[in-house]
């Protein structure tokens, strides 16, 4: 799309990086909003596709461009939105090969989506400062499902000129916007918080799925009583239909949760703070990483417990679950 096309789109020009499982759903949130997201991501024919798709009854091309990097979609856009998996690709957005922040224009946002530690959200705001761009701290929560819906819950922190430019394209993306400061770093907190309580729910989950199993009592009636009885939580419901499913399709993998829970201690640990469950469940996570089941949905956290035989998908035969 010609620059000049671009500028006539109402409200600022948005790009997204990071094509994954909630990117996908967030971009095309936007598109829908009718904003025309520009996008990239390291596989290129993702990025090429999603451009391709021309939107709901749009014509080839409306929807946004794909770019061959972060750093060419960024000069073409005043609100560019990363969600990438960690601290790591974060940084290979903005700073690498290629990267984003030295195109960007002075007065535009970034918005950064991933989960990663406060301290280090709080370190890239003030090297984006140093070349005049806002910062936007923030994570996300809801699931692919959500993403895809624009019902995200956001939890953000940053400066009233960052939300002003942003604001737009934070609307077209969640259901709720929780804004908790200025200052870069409390929406990654908030998020850690937010990922302790999910990571133990789950591991939790698990556990209980498990122990009812090995009693002898049928995984389905076991999930019929507890989602409707005070045991339950939302973590139940929605992970342990998967084990029931036999479906370890990867929504949020094991290795999320191995990420996500070592920021949980991290962000503890210099102040001293124990945090026995996050603990616990952390370990949980790390064994059935070690057990080859990291790119796994993190519901198949149940397999690191021994002697039990899990549902398989329908049509497959029944057999030992191979548990890490």
């Amino acid at each position: 799309m010609a620059e000049e096309e671009r500028r006539t789109v109402t409200g600022p020009r948005v790009g997204l990086v990071g094509l994954g499982t909630m990117g996908l759903g967030m971009a095309r949130s936007l598109r829908r909003a009718g904003l025309r997201p520009g996008v990239h991501d390291v596989r290129a024919e993702v990025a090429e596709r999603f451009a391709a798709e021309g939107g709901e009854g749009g014509e080839v091309g409306e929807a946004g461009e794909a770019f061959a990097t972060a750093g060419e979609l960024a000069a073409t856009v005043d609100v560019l939105v990363g969600v990438v998996v960690d601290a790591e690709q974060v940084e290979a957005v903005l700073f690498g090969e290629g990267g984003a922040a030295a195109r960007l224009r002075p007065g535009a946002v970034y918005v950064m989506c991933s989960t990663i530690a406060p301290e280090r959200s709080a370190e890239l705001a003030a090297r984006l400062a140093e070349l005049n761009v806002h910062y936007l701290d923030a994570p996300v929560s809801g699931g692919a499902a959500r993403a895809a819906a624009g019902e995200l819950t956001m939890m953000t922190s940053g400066s009233a000129d960052a939300y002003a430019l942003a604001d737009p394209v934070l609307e077209a993306l969640s259901a709720t916007v929780y804004r908790l400061g200025a200052e870069p770093g409390l929406g990654s907190t908030v998020k850690a918080v937010n990922q302790l309580l999910a990571g133990v729910h789950i591991a939790a989950a698990a556990e209980a799925m498990a122990l009812g199993v090995k009693a002898g009592v049928p995984p389905e009636t076991l999930y019929e009583v507890i989602t409707h009885s005070a045991g339950n939580s939302w973590m139940f419901e929605n992970r342990m239909a998967h084990v029931l499913a036999g479906d370890y399709t990867p929504r949020s993998a094991v290795d999320i949760f191995v990420k996500d829970l070592g920021i949980v201690l991290d962000t503890a640990r210099p102040q001293r703070f124990p945090l026995p469950l996050a603990a616990t469940a952390h370990q949980m996570f790390l064994q059935a990483a070690a057990g080859g089941l990291g790119g796994e949905d993190d519901s198949a956290v149940i397999k690191i417990f021994p002697g039990i035989t899990l549902p398989r998908p329908a049509g497959e035969d029944t057999g030992p679950n191979g548990g890490a």
